[in-house]
């Protein structure tokens, strides 16, 4: 089975992860990903994605991180594709829940109801975060991916499994 896998490093400004969104676009473009106007729920939901797990890399940790993109056989029309963002912290990612009034603190909720599968695990010093989004799903649906991918209505979990 032959994976892509594309990285880019980012650093501790949130400027940052603008850079990140414009690297990953092009990205699934040249993937296959986002080439088509039936894509483009497909490519904005992992756009945003993205977005929100370097955003807390570099807000929660305040030192670089890595983001990679990895792309299994066939990601354009039915494999998965797998984003994972590398920081130096040790510290656990933490879920929260924002209240209304709040700005900021839905990160890891929206990672949650959009992806299929996340998750993190200790790398180094520091810790890798996940997640995972199955291409083959509908993500043209109404509601979109989270819909879609049987996670409308889904209480995000506050318990991640730490993986090996």
């Amino acid at each position: 089975m032959q994976v892509l896998q594309v990285q880019l490093e980012v650093g501790p400004d949130p400027a940052e992860v603008g850079r990140a969104r414009r690297w990953a676009r092009s990205r699934l473009a040249g993937s296959g990903i986002s080439g088509m106007e039936s894509d483009e729920p497909l490519a904005e939901t992992l756009i945003l994605l993205i977005s929100e797990l370097v955003t807390n890399a570099v807000v929660h940790t305040g030192c670089p991180a890595v983001l990679r993109v990895l792309f299994g056989p066939g990601a354009a029309e039915t494999g998965t594709v797998r984003v994972e963002v590398a920081d130096a912290s040790a510290s656990p990612p933490e879920p929260r829940h924002a209240r209304s009034e709040e700005t900021g603190g839905r990160g890891l909720e929206l990672v949650d109801g959009l992806a299929d599968r996340w998750g993190w695990q200790p790398e180094g010093g520091g810790k890798r975060i996940w997640c995972e989004v199955d291409t083959s799903a509908d993500t043209s649906a109404p509601g979109g991916a989270a819909e879609a991918c049987g996670l409308a209505g889904h209480e995000p979990s506050c318990a991640v499994p730490r993986t090996a």
